[in-house]
């Protein structure tokens, strides 16, 4: 048993750390099996060596948050527990405190974890990125944050919008509508994120104006799309042909940012995913990011980021079923 005490400049930082009815503590302390005390700012730590030694870096890096005026939520705690266990949290410091984008109610819309930070940086600092990640890591919102923050700022004149519309176990000919109301309820999320975005009223007038266009992968082709910021979204579920056809698309003054999830492939068992072609193939190219988000960049509920454990396990242990789904783990 030993005990580590931390000297914090402010109590207002250790106070939101600590979070409401110690909440926040209570889950360092339950995670790491130590005893974490506040007095008057002296934060004293106690418990066997390695689990203080790991509480003293989650929390010195909490704290670091906090005096930067980042929120500390039950869901960062467990993040950056993670990164203790890990011997990462001197990366946290690399998470810069730029804001992505506002929201039409005013909201800032940040990096919340390295992996999403590392991900923007690329989207900044590259023509082409690629956001390959599970569920829930936000790889579509950060994306059209980025898009909205281009287009404000006048760095490109529209936004473009697409995804392949794949019938993930349904069937597209049965819904009701023209082909536009049969495609929409695969653009969803894009809808939704440039709602948040822009406000439902400014949505509508840009995209009467042409400056925005949500539209199915396949209306992208033959044409080239010059200064444009274009987000193909469910990559995974693009063939061979679709990908290269999006790739060259691009044209002067343009942004290209492709997303998808490999684990959710909805193509038949006999096609390969374009996306996983394309990983392969620009991979070391110039200008060409390629950015891997996992589990831990998870923001949605804790219990997604262990579902998503979950199959990854049950995946990897599980042998292929045919040589078309050998060939795609490849």
């Amino acid at each position: 048993m030993i005990e580590r005490i931390i000297e914090a400049d402010r109590l207002e930082t250790v106070i939101t750390v600590f979070g409401s009815f110690d909440r926040n503590v209570e889950i360092i302390e339950n995670e790491l099996n130590v005893n974490v005390i506040n007095r008057d700012g002296r934060i004293i730590i106690s418990g066997d060596a390695e689990n203080v030694f790991f509480a003293e870096k989650a929390l010195g890096a909490l704290l670091y948050l906090s005096s930067r005026g980042d929120s500390i939520d039950t869901q960062k705690v467990r993040y950056i527990i993670g990164l203790a266990r890990d011997d990462k949290t001197d990366l946290v410091c690399e998470m810069v405190d730029d804001v992505i984008c506002v929201t039409a109610k005013g909201k800032s819309v940040k990096a919340k974890t390295v992996g999403q930070n590392q991900y923007c940086s690329a989207i900044a600092n590259n023509t082409i990125t690629l956001g390959i990640g599970p569920a829930g890591t936000g790889k579509t919102y950060l994306a059209v944050a980025s898009a909205v923050a281009a287009f404000r700022s006048g760095s490109v004149n529209r936004i473009i919008l697409t995804r392949p519309a794949v019938e993930a176990g349904e069937r597209l000919g049965f819904l009701p509508g023209d082909l536009q109301s049969k495609v929409d309820p695969y653009l969803r999320p894009l809808y939704d994120a440039l709602f948040e975005m822009l406000g439902a009223d400014t949505y509508q007038k840009y995209l009467e104006r042409g400056n925005i266009e949500v539209a199915p992968l396949a209306y992208m082709r033959g044409r080239t799309l010059d200064d444009s910021f274009i987000i193909l979204d469910e990559a995974q579920n693009t063939s061979r042909e679709q990908m290269k056809m999006f790739l060259t698309r691009l044209g002067f003054g343009s942004k290209a940012v492709i997303t998808g999830d490999i684990t959710q492939i909805d193509l038949p068992e006999d096609k390969v995913s374009g996306l996983k072609i394309a990983m392969k193939v620009l991979d070391g190219i110039d200008d060409i990011a390629i950015c891997r988000l996992t589990g831990e960049d998870v923001v949605r509920h804790r219990l997604v980021q262990e579902i998503i454990d979950a199959y990854e396990r049950f995946e990897n242990n599980r042998p292929p079923r045919n040589e078309t789904e050998k060939r795609q783990k490849k």
